[in-house]
């Protein structure tokens, strides 16, 4: 029993990075197939600009 030390904090370590890979494959798919919450909506850009006379006789 005394050649067991460190074997529980390998597991929790290996559960954690474990999570941590989930999550990060879960974020990466939805934001590539657009699923998501956030990047879901087309951004709207409106550019006015003033009428302008460039054909002046003068």
């Amino acid at each position: 029993m005394a050649g067991n030390h460190g074997k529980g904090s390998n597991s929790a370590l290996a559960f954690v990075v474990g999570g941590l890979l989930v999550a990060v494959a879960g974020l990466g798919y939805m934001a590539y197939t657009g699923q998501a919450p956030f990047g879901s909506d087309e951004p709207s850009v409106t550019i006015q600009l003033p009428d302008v006379d460039v054909n002046k006789d003068g």
